[in-house]
């Protein structure tokens, strides 16, 4: 019986929806396990063999556990909002959600194709209601929440007001956007408007003002990757720095549980590494510097604080440096400089942030303002720089030049003081960054300090330890433990995402009634910002809540006394994908995200398979989301995901056709084949991976192809036009992408998911070469064709079948585990030879394999299970256990060596004793050719490798 994979694929993939078979339900008596792939945004493209490398990965471990007896949950979804999506609306006029559903069908197709273990029935969309429903009844709750430091949770904002009402701000420790003093009274005496004013300060979803990227010519806010050389990466449209009223999620009161989090979950430590990094924990110092404004009157005076993690450097700062958007610019800007100032800003403007970090090139502007030293009572200047950026810290950094490249640029820029704080340190042509050694010049000789504080002649780490216990001593400030996260703009001026449960009554914000919700995205005739600058949204009519009805009318009917404008803006990508693992567990709940027996069944993800791209995205707002949830016993899990695996990126093998110069534009184009383009001064060409075979053109294709080139002649070798070739990135402009529906129509998807995972360990980038998968389509014929013999019994096995097979079992299992996936696919081949050898027909052994391949192969594994009358599907079957007896080597084979070469091998039983070895190995008529006439020095012997006998 021939190996007709087209008609078993097909038998099978309906056979798995009639009968259910990947359908789960929670089942007390099983143990279970979580495998989830991060769903994927459904282009237009679709898929193609680089995006399911990860889903075969994951769907191999899921069929594992499965086997192993486990109840395993193995989802699909769709990150169905998205820029692209609205892009093609807004040139074409479509509605997003047709684009969307029917590339959401089309991806369905290609990986119901593959034969993957999805459980269908609990398919998310972002973009459903029934789903961003749980979206927005998230915001909701952090709206109505603040962050408690002491009990390092999240809490009822009602907690809050009672604080308010009671004492004021008098004892709190809770995460603030600016630490606010009133009292009791104070509050009380406050109307509604101002009260509401003051818990923005404290919110988790806050408003709040935040300079961002924003694109006249798109509409909207841009994140930094978004922009290059001051311009959108889109269109080209320019962009520049704007302070704009935003939603805002205060991910950074969870930094520090962020961070220990960590060290709780099983992920790679260069994973880890770039979410401590992106976190950015530093314990140092705040210290208040007063600050002497030049004015009309003489000299304003004033206050501000500066953090830093070296407060040991205080008696080496020289000029301070504020942020250009720190609010202390137009406060300590004099009057001389403000012109000066006002064109620096815009200058600033068009520069976004990755920019202003990567660019090394110095600018800045004298403020007119001074700062006085604490330590020193010295005035020291305040500039302006861009160098400085205002979400760290406090947005204002005290500069100390001989020991801070940054600075020391700077200084040599401007011709600013360079004063070394460490015994021979040597600044003449750069800073001395060490953090080591003796401090001297602090104070100077000859100068004074305030109280006479020195930290000269102490270490560095003795001089931080002082520095601290004296600024808290003299309250000139105080120890304070700094993050480099920031909080999450949560903001959007698009029309293609979750709506905003908000409508606004006196300019402030209040949500829609939970009972409400989902608050659904409107219809609109146009998909982009409106003529006054609103974003989309502001198109809609039927757009504005009515409060005593509850329900959203039309927004000719605001008055601001019973009907309110809705938020304009929508939700990020983030919004509907920082959560969605939570619904999978139980997606068709009306009453809640998840409900409570299905969160404590299923817990967490056990297994999460995704790209090493999301580190400092997805990945972060998904742990603070499912934080906030466990916060108010939406999750019993406070961290989402228990392991990680990043898959490697499959890059393609593009090919090239040599075209030959010519300046000569009348004649038809010449290609060389790659053999003898070095004759000539070629230039090379992308080709259609898809017309060339084994690196042959087909010429004619070619031409049908790129119609400019059907008069074009061909310089060939042996009769064939050879093409060059490169590994990159796979791409349509490369013309290298390779869709995965074709190589399952010529071999089938069992061949592509085996070739993908032997291709190379699952986490290493791998190029895609299709000349390299008739290698994995033999294999599976020579597999298939094992158990098409007539002669299958259930006669004893041979013991060499036994230990084939068991060497097998204990080889695959190993290697699922370790995600070695090519290891375990070679040691399959190995198995089939050997057995083939040995002319296995024992039933029973056979059947093992069929399970043990299951995973990798589960078409074909489900056809010969039913062929040797397995019960049921063979998802359903027990993985083997080998048996440690049958895998017991009663021979080994040591390589005899004589000094130190390589001469042949020999065979000796397991037991041998070194004597035995010894005399055989000298014995054996080999070895006279080698020591005949020689002198034997010694002998050493290597157990179960090497012999070596030195002789001279």
């Amino acid at each position: 019986m021939e190996y007709n994979f087209r008609d078993i694929e097909k038998k099978w993939q309906q056979k798995w929806v009639e009968n259910k078979t990947y359908k789960v339900v929670e089942d007390k008596n099983k143990q279970k396990f979580y495998v989830l792939n991060m769903f994927p945004y459904p282009s237009g493209a679709g898929l193609h063999v680089g995006h399911p490398l990860g889903y075969i990965a994951s769907d191999i471990y899921a069929r594992y556990k499965r086997l192993k007896g486990f109840n395993v949950l193995n989802p699909m979804g769709y990150d169905a909002y998205g820029l692209p999506a609205e892009q093609y609306a807004i040139q074409t006029g479509q509605h997003p959600e047709v684009t969307t559903k029917k590339n959401i069908a089309r991806y369905r197709e290609q990986l119901d194709k593959i034969g993957f273990s999805f459980d269908w029935d609990r398919e998310v969309r972002t973009c459903d209601p029934h789903y961003y429903h749980w979206t927005q009844w998230a915001f909701e709750h952090m709206f109505n929440s603040y962050y408690d430091n002491r009990l390092q949770k999240a809490q009822p904002i009602s907690e809050l007001i009672r604080h308010f009402e009671e004492e004021g701000t008098l004892d709190l420790d809770v995460a603030q956007g600016e630490e606010l003093m009133f009292s009791a009274r104070d509050w009380m005496s406050m109307d509604e408007l101002e009260q509401q004013e003051k818990l923005m300060n404290y919110r988790i979803a806050y408003l709040g003002e935040t300079m961002v990227n924003w694109c006249p010519g798109l509409g909207t806010v841009l994140a930094n990757d978004e922009v290059v050389n001051g311009v959108s990466e889109r269109g080209g449209y320019p962009v520049v720095q704007k302070l704009m009223k935003q939603w805002c999620l205060r991910v950074s009161a969870y930094a520090q549980r962020l961070l220990d989090g960590l060290e709780t979950i099983n992920w790679s430590d260069s994973i880890k590494e770039t979410q401590k990094n992106w976190i950015g924990r530093s314990e140092g110092t705040e210290v208040v510097f007063k600050s002497v404004t030049p004015d009309a009157n003489g000299e304003k005076e004033g206050h501000f604080t500066i953090f830093t993690t070296r407060a040991d450097t205080m008696f080496g700062v020289s000029f301070m440096v504020l942020a250009p958007e720190s609010e202390l610019v137009p406060e300590l800007t004099s009057a001389a400089q403000k012109a000066e100032v006002d064109e620096y800003l815009e200058y600033v403007k068009k520069r976004t942030e990755l920019e202003r970090m990567s660019d090394r090139k110095v600018t800045g502007v004298f403020s007119g303002s001074y700062a006085i030293n604490p330590f020193t009572g010295e005035r020291i200047p305040i500039w302006i720089s861009e160098y400085v950026l205002a979400g760290y810290g406090t947005g204002a950094i005290m500069a100390v030049p001989a020991h801070d490249s940054r600075d020391y640029a700077f200084a040599k820029h401007f011709n600013l003081p360079i004063i070394p704080l460490i015994e021979g340190a040597d600044v003449s042509e750069e800073s001395f960054d060490a953090k080591e050694g003796i401090v001297t010049n602090s104070p100077a000789a000859g100068k004074e300090s305030l109280d006479g504080f020195s930290l000269n002649g102490l270490t560095i780490k003795e001089a931080i330890a002082a520095t601290k216990k004296f600024v808290t001593e003299k309250g000139i400030g105080r120890v304070k433990v700094n993050y480099r996260l920031r909080d999450a703009i949560f903001s959007r001026q698009r029309y293609w995402g979750e709506p905003f449960p908000v409508y606004y009554k006196n300019g402030m914000p209040y949500m829609v009634p939970e009972e409400c919700l989902p608050l659904e995205l409107p219809e609109i005739d146009k998909y982009e910002p409106t003529e006054t600058g609103e974003p989309p949204l502001g198109r809609a009519k039927i757009w504005a809540w009515n409060e005593a009805e509850r329900k959203v009318v039309d927004k000719s009917l605001v008055d601001d006394k019973n009907v309110f404008p809705l938020e304009l803006n929508t939700m990020p990508g983030f919004a509907g994908s920082s959560a969605y693992y939570l619904r999978y567990m139980d997606p068709h709940n009306d009453e809640a995200l998840v409900g409570k027996e299905a969160d404590e069944y299923w817990q967490n993800v056990d297994l999460y398979v995704g790209g090493t791209e999301h580190a400092t995205g997805h990945l972060i707002y998904s742990r603070f989301w499912n934080k906030f949830l466990f916060d108010i016993n939406c999750s019993c899990k406070d961290e989402p995901f228990e392991k990680l695996i990043n898959q490697g990126m499959i890059q393609g093998r593009s090919n090239f056709v040599y075209r030959v110069n010519s300046d000569d534009h009348s004649k038809a184009p010449v290609f060389v084949s790659l053999g003898l383009k070095d004759q000539y001064e070629t230039t090379p060409i992308h080709v259609d991976v898809n017309i060339v075979h084994a690196d042959m053109l087909d010429i004619e294709a070619f031409k049908a192809w790129r119609p400019e080139y059907k008069d074009a002649e061909f310089i060939l070798e042996d009769g064939a036009y050879k093409c060059g070739w490169a590994v990159e990135k796979m791409s349509k402009s490369m013309f290298n992408v390779v869709n995965p529906d074709d190589i399952v129509e010529l071999y089938g998807a069992d061949t592509l998911r085996l070739y993908e995972m032997f291709l190379g360990p699952v986490e290493a980038s791998k190029p895609w070469d299709t000349n390299g998968i008739d290698g994995c389509f033999r294999f599976l014929k020579k597999f298939w064709k094992l158990y098409q013999q007539e002669n299958l019994d259930d006669a004893e096995p041979s013991k060499d079948s036994l230990k084939s097979i068991h060497k097998l079992i204990k080889k695959v299992t190993g290697d699922i585990e370790q995600f070695s996936y090519n290891t375990a696919i070679s040691a399959f081949m190995i198995c089939v030879n050997e057995l083939g050898q040995q002319k296995c027909t024992n039933r029973e052994l056979l059947k093992k394999m069929i399970i043990l391949i299951a995973p990798f192969a589960p078409h074909m594994a489900e056809e010969l299970w039913e062929q040797m009358g397995g019960q049921g599907s063979v998802c359903d079957a027990e993985w083997p256990a080998w048996e440690e007896s049958y895998l017991v080597e009663n021979e080994v084979q040591l390589t005899v060596s004589f000094n130190g070469k390589t001469r042949f091998q020999m065979t000796f039983p397991a037991d041998a004793t070194k004597e035995d070895i010894e005399k055989a190995a000298l014995a054996d008529e080999r070895s006279q050719h080698y020591i005949d006439g020689k002198t034997i020095v010694k002998i050493i012997v290597v157990p179960k490798k090497i012999i070596n006998i030195v002789c001279k």
